[in-house]
């Protein structure tokens, strides 16, 4: 493949995640990507983009990469906050643009992007990986196909993203409100809160119980529960911790014509042969509950990191939509929003609304928070010697399985 068929791509923020990006380019999992410049505000990063790709050239100003003609679109990989800042800029620059998830903090400063995103024209994605799983996939594909009937029950306990108060300790910018913006509901669950919507919807309204500095000394939440109501009646119940251990991975999505459980790498699907409200007022026994035709589905999980870049890529260069348009991240903050507002007010919250309430209070917690002296702002800038180190490659393949489904 010539340069002319590929993209080329700058990367900004070369921590973590965009070093993991970096090094899936370089092993030629995205033959679609050329990487042509990276930028991170601490230049000791560079040393990894050096190694991976020592023809890209370097910024610690992300304007000025934008501005430099080196790239044609942009991976955002920077803190939360900025997501949808440099999103704004790439699209006023005719750049086009794949963001790492979430899609920002707050819901209205999501939307300005997203209108700027539908202004330029340009492509737009968002690095939602677990989409890419061909279990999740089965599980979408067979409630659109209305193939569980009328939906009326969704269950996740996530309760596996366990961390110990070093993993906290490792960053003054990790979860805080002013560096992260939120705790496992915006670090660790975005995925499941997208995927929850994906498959089920968005609720009309939620309700959540949500621990802050539950189980670790810190602001943020580290365990939440929402329940979700929908206009049908139906009820989804999402609960996620980084405070269990041994934690949980198990998914039952249940409707008028049976029920999926995806859990153990495996995704079960009992299925009823006649509606259940059919045999609800039909039938003559007064425990009979129907016949069932029964089938397990198993499948080997993809790396979606590199699918979805290359995915990106072979959109902008096809003139297609990228597999999962960053439109929708929307979609899953506005859930973790509404959670954290219904937590702070003891109400429930429709979903996408109260925008102005909800940064008001956040910024409340921000300003409570630099009030103890936590040393929360611009904490990107130092995070710790832990994090100021180039990672090596081994460390990034082991980083990036962090990111598997873990059943």
């Amino acid at each position: 493949m010539t340069s002319e068929d590929r993209l080329r791509l700058g990367v900004i923020g070369i921590g973590n995640m965009g070093s993991g990006h970096l090094k899936n380019v370089a092993d030629g999992r995205c033959p679609s990507v050329e990487i042509t410049a990276v930028c991170d505000i601490r230049p000791e990063r560079f040393e990894i983009a050096e190694k991976l790709h020592p023809q890209a050239a370097q910024f610690t100003d992300t304007i000025e990469l934008m501005d430099s003609g080196l790239a044609d679109a942009v991976l955002i990989a920077a803190p939360h906050y900025l997501h949808p800042v440099y999103a704004k800029e790439a699209f006023q620059r005719g750049l086009h643009v794949l963001t790492e998830k979430p899609a920002g903090v707050t819901t209205a400063a999501v939307r300005e992007m997203n209108e700027a995103a539908k202004a330029s024209g340009k492509k737009f994605a968002i690095m939602f990986n677990q989409r890419t799983n061909p279990l999740f996939i089965r599980a979408h594909d067979i409630i659109q196909a209305g193939e569980l009937g009328e939906l009326k029950r969704f269950v996740w306990i996530v309760t596996n993203w366990y961390r110990t108060q070093a993993y906290y300790d490792s960053g003054s910018w990790r979860a805080t409100w002013t560096g992260e913006g939120g705790g496992v509901l915006l670090n660790q669950a975005p995925h499941n809160l997208d995927l929850w919507q994906w498959m089920f919807g968005v609720p009309d309204r939620v309700q959540a119980v949500v621990g802050f500095g539950k189980y670790h000394h810190i602001n943020v939440d580290d365990d939440a529960t929402i329940i979700g109501e929908y206009e049908n009646g139906a009820v989804a119940t999402f609960i996620t911790t980084t405070g269990e251990c041994p934690g949980t991975n198990r998914l039952e999505i249940s409707g008028d014509r049976g029920k999926i459980v995806l859990e153990n790498g495996l995704l079960k699907w009992w299925k009823l042969k006649k509606p259940e409200r059919e045999v609800c007022f039909t039938a003559k026994e007064g425990f009979y509950a129907g016949e069932t035709e029964y089938e397990e589905f198993s499948a080997e999980e993809p790396d979606g990191h590199p699918i979805l870049l290359e995915d990106f890529a072979r959109a902008v260069l096809e003139d297609r939509e990228p597999q999962v348009p960053g439109y929708e991240g929307i979609k899953a903050l506005s859930i973790s929003n509404a959670a954290y507002l219904s937590a702070w007010t003891g109400e429930a919250v429709a979903p996408g609304t109260q925008e102005a309430r909800f940064e008001a209070l956040l910024e409340e917690h921000r300003q409570a928070e630099k009030a103890l002296k936590k040393e929360t702002e611009a904490s990107w800038k130092d995070s710790g010697e832990q994090k100021a180190k180039a990672a090596s490659p081994e460390d990034l393949d082991a980083l990036m399985k962090r990111w598997q489904v873990r059943w």
